[in-house]
């Protein structure tokens, strides 16, 4: 922390990145870090490495769009990157050329199956969420953190927790968001986007998707999916559906919830969530994926029958070991 927030105070351009299809964490610990310093005199510039580049309907109550060029605008070697909420290098996308190319990467995030890249790395799996992180990187380097940095830090804390529901949840991450919440921003309005913002054409997929829903009691799992026709059909897009795996984790019938979406190239990103009796990032870092222990991803190259027959084989090793 000390070494990030030296670097960070040093340097006069910084160019600050997040993971690929970023979530509300991933965007509002950058853009939370990106007001901090910008405030501070620094040149700021902030982006992910998705192609098509597409800004999340939600980010509309986060300030920070201002910094947000697109990847080819991203600078190509920068005198420190920044990747944030970032889970290992591949998951920079496009970007991870210029992060090959920066004379210092400091890295953020709170993922366990971070391997460490980067030059400075500040990781800590205890920590609810990279925006948690990151106020207390702010705490350490000093100074007025704007209204605005801390309302972008707190939907990264409020989504990342569940709205404070989850295990990550700690009393230091309720200090943090009470220290967030002293700062002038419509939290109430924010909280109405972030989660209850969906359009009617989720909802029709929702319906599909839910009606598919099945349950393998062996592994403890309950699942479903949703296929590139399926979002044709309801003229929704992949970014609409990220809440379905809250839907499907609410079964109690199973332990492990798993969705699995079709992208365009045909594979299928799979999401999981687990009640507590299964660790599903270890099985998804061993598909070369990520997350926690309580929910992870991964990208599976098969159909959707071999996929799930490979995730029951890997929850059933799981609870015999």
């Amino acid at each position: 922390m000390d070494r990030a927030a030296d670097a960070l105070g040093r340097a006069r351009q910084i160019a600050l990145a997040c993971h690929i299809n970023p979530d509300p964490d991933a965007i509002g610990s950058m853009l939370g870090l990106a007001g901090y310093l910008a405030a501070r005199g620094k040149d700021v510039v902030c982006s992910w490495g998705n192609e098509p580049f597409e800004i999340p309907r939600w980010m509309s109550v986060l300030d920070g769009r201002g910094f947000v060029v697109k990847p080819k605008e991203f600078p190509q070697a920068p005198e420190i990157m920044v990747a944030l909420d970032t889970a290992a290098p591949e998951r920079l996308g496009m970007l991870g050329a210029n992060a090959a190319k920066a004379a210092e990467v400091v890295v953020i995030d709170h993922h366990r199956t971070n391997p460490g890249f980067g030059s400075i790395v500040v990781l800590d799996p205890a920590a609810s969420s990279t925006a948690e992180l990151v106020y207390r990187l702010t705490e350490r380097m000093g100074g007025e953190l704007p209204d605005q940095a801390a309302a972008c830090l707190y939907a990264g804390v409020v989504t990342d927790t569940g709205r404070f529901q989850y295990e990550s949840t700690t009393p230091e991450t309720l200090r943090v968001a009470a220290e967030l919440r002293r700062h002038g921003f419509d939290h109430a309005r924010m909280a109405q986007v972030l989660f209850e913002d969906s359009p009617l054409a989720y909802l029709r997929v929702a319906a599909g998707a839910l009606h598919r829903l099945e349950l393998v009691p062996e592994a403890s799992l309950v699942w479903t999916y949703l296929t590139q026709q399926d979002l044709e059909r309801a003229r929704a897009t992949m970014a609409d559906t990220d809440d379905l795996i809250d839907v499907v984790r609410t079964a109690r019938e199973a332990d492990v919830a798993a969705v699995f979406k079709q992208q365009r190239d045909g594979k299928f990103k799979v999401s999981m969530r687990s009640r507590g009796d299964h660790d599903v990032s270890k099985i998804a870092a061993d598909r070369g994926g990520g997350g926690h222990r309580l929910a992870a991803g991964y990208t599976a190259k098969s159909s959707v029958e071999e996929s799930v027959a490979d995730l029951v084989r890997a929850l059933e090793a799981s609870k015999a070991a």
